[in-house]
């Protein structure tokens, strides 16, 4: 910001060499040419003067007489606030602060040149930096150009006492995004930056003006067309050097509506600092951890709690234009890509969380029976009737858990049992089809997407006989070999091979189970509200698909998921040792999901958890995974811990619709929000206080 003493210090030299210049005059002339030739010269001169007044006063008289009204008269854009993005309970999640911007435009920087070098010395910046600002070929030659796009009061004061000095140059207050609340669920909400020359081609005829705010991720750009508002039009009088004069006539803006969201923000805080610390202290121990994401829904009705992804960025970074440094810190291959929404976009193989999808294909298709019973005797499974290498697998750990049915298998996330369930498949084939296990799994939404309402969501995808050969075709020397053997329904089975999904994918997919088998729509929004507080549409819960269990079938898995956690042979007995289970009963399970670098070498396993609570009628579902952070159990279960913990004390609240819009809590300065008649009001404070006439401005 410039600093108003220097501000004061570059303007006493600019009015001392305007005054010194205006003290030249141009030396008298000599006149040295014969009385004759002067009279012959003013005698065709006077015959040109005539010609030329009846051809602008008869001839052309109604086409100059337009042209010199619509110099006279300027339309400027009043641009409309942006609507705000508010949590469940109407806390500003994104809101907005005033700003100054001092514009000019092409054509009245090409009437009066010079006003540019004023300009940069007024700013503090070079004239190349003006000019580029002004050379935006986004904006027509009479459009307005922010050139000083964040002016100091003080800057505008400068401007107010020396017009004279500032032909042709305007300046409007417009309102910013502001996110009081740094990086919490920053890649949920997004960002905006000023419409890009393709945003604006692409929404022709829609009202877009270059310099608009337009969203780039998150909710930002999913509810942009809602968020926009209305922009207004100013009609002004300026006089010759391009000055307003008055303001003839005006509509005002609409400022754009706010969207409500499903969000709890004291939730989405505990989750973005759990899934940090857990991070941190898995580094600290030597695991490299490099990022995570994280998922709490409501399984009832798809309604998104909360959402967290690491590493995270701060949105207001974008705000007036990011900097290149901001951008390349961003944006390096060290950063590990904060920008991502791992959530929605981070593809991870799944472990064993993806067992759910297999149990359900065996037990629902007639496979196996509840009573079934498998004897894992040595920890190892070897495929029938196979040869040579790679035949023989075992358990995670290498622990032989015995007979044991479907129940224990998923409490103990027991590998040999899955195997098995694996291969029967592949060798009754005939019967139940090469697609047994993924039908199941995309009626969960694994490798279907959710449809969830946030840009750039992946599609994961699950392992099978097209996959493979899709992957030859695209790399065979990686995937050497496109056929589909036991082997491959084997790892398929509980969770490796190929197949990779999304964080979102397996909250989605647990919570169809939770709930009983009724597949959601993930949603972010829930309402979207006026800003005079009205609703203009509640967002109602979309029901994508149903997973029928039966209840016999269902019980017996349910089982093996409590198991998972309040069992002593769960896998993630010991990480929710001392939670207490009698007061909130929880459900879930684990994945260790085996990874390779991008030279195939093998990495630190992936940790997953799923886990939904109350675990006979589930409210809250949490999903996630942190990379190469080793067992399940190990990594993201602590997260898991740590969120049911915070939800005993601290229940999510209902949600308060329709909120009239000046109820809406406000975080930040006090000015956060405020009109542009209030920037105004501070401004003439400001003038004030350097002694400037306090004109009112105009555009």
């Amino acid at each position: 910001m410039t600093r108003p003493s220097s501000v004061r210090h570059r303007w006493r030299r600019l009015v001392h060499r305007s005054r010194r210049a205006q003290g030249k005059g141009p030396a008298a002339p000599h006149p040295k040419v014969r009385m004759q030739v002067v009279g012959v010269v003013v005698l065709a001169l006077f015959a040109v003067m005539v010609v030329r007044l009846w051809s602008l006063q008869v001839l052309h008289a109604t086409r100059y007489s337009s042209k010199v009204a619509a110099q006279a008269d300027r339309v400027n854009q009043l641009p409309a606030a942006r609507g705000l993005i508010v949590d469940r309970r109407g806390t500003a999640l994104v809101d907005n602060v005033d700003q100054w911007q001092i514009t000019v435009s092409r054509v009245d920087a090409t009437i009066h040149p010079q006003v540019l070098s004023t300009l940069a010395e007024l700013a503090g910046v070079s004239l190349p930096t003006i000019e580029k600002r002004l050379n935006n070929p986004q904006f027509t030659p009479t459009q307005q150009v922010p050139v000083v796009p964040n002016a100091t009061e003080a800057q505008l004061a400068m401007l107010l006492q020396h017009r004279s000095l500032f032909p042709g140059v305007h300046h409007q207050a417009v309102t910013v995004r502001s996110y009081p609340y740094g990086t919490t669920a920053s890649h949920l909400l997004g960002y905006v930056t000023p419409i890009t020359a393709a945003e604006l081609k692409a929404h022709k005829n829609q009202g877009y003006l270059p310099g608009d705010s337009y969203g780039q991720s998150g909710v930002e750009a999913q509810y942009q067309r809602y968020l926009r508002g209305t922009p207004g039009r100013q009609i002004v009088e300026v006089n010759a050097t391009g000055t307003p004069v008055r303001v003839l006539a005006t509509t005002p803006p609409t400022s754009g509506d706010t969207v409500m969201l499903h969000l709890d923000l004291s939730l989405q805080q505990a989750l973005d600092h759990d899934l940090a610390a857990e991070i941190a202290k898995l580094r600290k121990s030597g695991v490299p951890a490099p990022s995570g994401a994280a998922v709490v829904m409501n399984p009832n009705d798809g309604a998104v709690l909360a959402m967290a992804s690491y590493p995270t960025y701060n949105p207001s970074v974008w705000t007036g234009g990011i900097s290149e440094a901001n951008y390349l810190a961003l944006t390096s291959p060290q950063s590990h890509d904060p920008l991502l929404n791992r959530a929605i976009a981070g593809l991870y193989t799944p472990g064993s969380t993806f067992k759910l999808a297999t149990a359900t294909a065996a037990l629902q298709d007639g496979l196996i029976t509840t009573q079934y019973t498998y004897n894992d005797a040595t920890g190892t499974y070897t495929i029938p009737g196979c040869t040579g290498g790679g035949c023989t697998f075992h358990n995670a750990g290498y622990e032989a858990l015995g007979v044991i049915n479907i129940t224990p298998a998923i409490a103990a996330s027991d590998d040999a049992f899955f195997y098995n369930l694996g291969v029967q498949f592949w060798l009754q084939r005939a019967k139940y089809g090469l697609d047994a296990i993924q039908k199941w799994a995309n009626a969960y939404s694994f490798g279907t997407g959710t449809g969830i309402d946030l840009p750039g969501e992946q599609t994961g995808f699950v392992d099978s006989p097209q996959v493979e050969q899709k992957l030859h075709q695209l790399n065979p020397k990686a995937y050497p070999y496109p056929q589909w053997y036991a082997g491959n329904n084997l790892e398929m089975a509980f969770g490796q091979g190929a197949t990779l999904l999304t964080p979102i994918e397996l909250a989605d997919a647990y919570s169809t189970f939770a709930n009983g088998g009724t597949r959601y729509k993930p949603e972010v929004a829930a309402a979207i509200v006026s800003p005079t507080g009205q609703l203009v549409k509640k967002i109602a819960p979309v029901v994508t698909g149903h997973v029928v269990l039966s209840p016999q079938n269902r019980a017996a898995m349910l089982a093996g998921f409590e198991g998972a956690v309040a069992s002593p042979i769960g896998t993630a007995y010991y990480t929710f040792k001392g939670f207490p289970l009698n007061q909130l009963q929880v459900a879930g399970k684990t994945g260790t999901a085996s990874v390779r670098g991008p030279q195939g070498q093998r990495l630190q396993p992936d940790s997953l958890f799923v886990g939904f609570a109350p675990a006979t009628s589930p409210k809250w579902v949490v999903a996630g995974v942190i990379s190469n952070a080793g067992y399940g159990a190990a990594g993201f279960a602590y997260v898991a811990k740590a969120i049911f913990t915070y939800l005993m004390s601290h229940p999510v609240p209902a949600l308060s619709l329709p909120k009239p819009a000046a109820s809406l809590t406000r975080s930040g300065s006090p000015g956060a929000g405020h009109s542009a008649a209030t920037a105004t009001r501070a401004l003439h404070r400001s003038t004030a206080r350097s002694g400037a006439t306090t004109a009112t401005p105009r555009s």
